[in-house]
């Protein structure tokens, strides 16, 4: 038995300190942007706004949209760290959110709602009671009499990009105030959120691949509130590609009626693992990737272009919209394109220990 307890011992202290926390699964592409959304009104006093994120269903190789909702705060004084999609290791990995004393590290990610990359301002727990901060949370003072009003900083409210790392994420690290709250007491995700996350995944519309970054519900009242009347969707100018900026391509606006209208393809950050070879080899492929989705781009819109000489002025919205589509399906074929070519840049290598003799 003290032989079994010893090698298990040894086990979990080879397991790397970063992996705790980590969903197991490493996906090639980031998730989508982050959909703009009404926060729905606070159900009653001690429920924290936990925000919507992307999760990933790797049955089916999709992202899919878990609503934010109102929880239940597990224990008095406990605040909500929201998990966040991180580069590492030729991929992205999922770190969990968690319950505790106090905000931790949550990417740089600005979820909104008081949540805008660190900390949290939509609200702070006095006396054993937890006050809604009324400038950021969306709340009926006939239900939420603990309130105040405070102005937080919104000076990262305009980037929604839902990833820390690699190419495009968010550059944001830890300070140490932030490490020191990862080595608190914690509380998991309650059954309530996992049940929440659980149902979001059984639902199509909340898929990537279906909704094009815009999911049916975005957010809840409460944890699996889905058919309630008051279950919010994202805003018009949410509609963003199937996956987030993490090439030139990736960023392009949503509204644009042909390729012209697009911005130029932009290089990626040039390739440094320090494998000259390597390197020159993946520079060489994004420059025959670039001039390929350059020349489809023009391709199109000569096609469109002809088009619109055939068409007369009766079909041109339709003929429109049918091209808006055509560009936007470029884009998310381009975006997709980049990823997986980004997927497989050079990394550096690690340095070899020097053993004495």
């Amino acid at each position: 038995m003290r032989t079994i307890r010893f090698l298990l011992a040894l086990l979990i202290l080879a397991i790397p300190a970063a992996s705790f926390g980590q969903i197991g699964i490493r996906v090639a592409i980031g998730p989508p942007m982050l959909p703009i959304y009404e926060q729905p009104i606070c159900p009653g006093d001690g429920y924290l706004w936990t925000p919507g994120y992307w999760a990933y269903d790797d049955s089916i190789s999709d992202y899919y949209w878990v609503p934010g909702t109102w929880v239940e705060a597990p224990e008095v004084g406990f605040l909500w760290t929201p998990g966040y999609w991180g580069w590492g290791e030729g991929g992205y990995f999922f770190n969990e959110g968690y319950w505790g004393p106090t905000v931790g590290f949550y990417g740089g990610i600005n979820y909104g709602f008081g949540y805008y990359g660190e900390g949290f301002g939509g609200g702070r727990w006095d006396n054993g009671h937890f006050f809604y901060n009324r400038s950021e949370s969306h709340i009926d003072v006939s239900i939420n009499r603990n309130v105040y009003d405070e102005r937080v900083d919104h000076s990262n409210a305009n980037v929604r990009v839902s990833f820390n790392g690699g190419t495009g994420g968010i550059a944001a690290r830890p300070n140490a105030q932030q490490q020191a709250a990862a080595n608190q007491r914690h509380i998991p995700a309650v059954a309530a959120q996992t049940q929440h996350a659980q149902a979001a995944r059984s639902i199509p519309q909340q898929r990537a691949n279906v909704n094009h970054g815009n999911p049916a519900i975005a957010g809840t009242a409460r944890p699996g509130a889905f058919s309630e009347e008051h279950a919010a969707s994202p805003t018009k100018e949410a509609a963003e590609p199937a996956r987030a900026g993490t090439s030139g391509a990736a960023a392009e606006p949503r509204n644009a009626v042909h390729p012209k209208d697009l911005p130029p393809i932009v290089r990626p950050v040039p390739a440094n693992s320090g494998n000259a070879k390597a390197d020159q080899k993946y520079e060489k492929q994004q420059s025959q990737l670039i001039t390929r989705q350059t020349q489809e781009r023009q391709n199109l819109q000569q096609k469109q272009d002809a088009e619109h000489q055939q068409m007369s002025n009766a079909n041109n919205a339709k003929l429109e919209q049918k091209h808006q589509q055509q560009t936007q399906n470029l884009v998310q074929k381009h975006t997709a394109q980049q990823q997986n070519l980004q997927a497989r840049q050079p990394q550096p290598r690690e340095a070899k220990p020097v053993h004495g003799r």
